[in-house]
């Protein structure tokens, strides 16, 4: 979860970078709870590996 977390604030503060405002941005780390690809294998981690936005 501490991954997760770190890596949402990083895309906040990338976005933040960019001009968005912080208190437009709210983020939120599933972890291993929502994974988008199920399974064990390296192209399953790698499509796990993400940041999802919506506006």
């Amino acid at each position: 979860m501490a991954l997760g977390e770190r890596r949402a604030a990083a895309a906040r503060d990338y976005l933040a970078t960019q001009g968005v405002a912080v208190n437009n941005i709210r983020i939120i780390s599933y972890g291993e709870e929502r994974p988008a690809a199920a399974g064990n294998t390296e192209e399953a981690y790698a499509l796990n590996r993400r940041a999802e936005l919506s506006y």
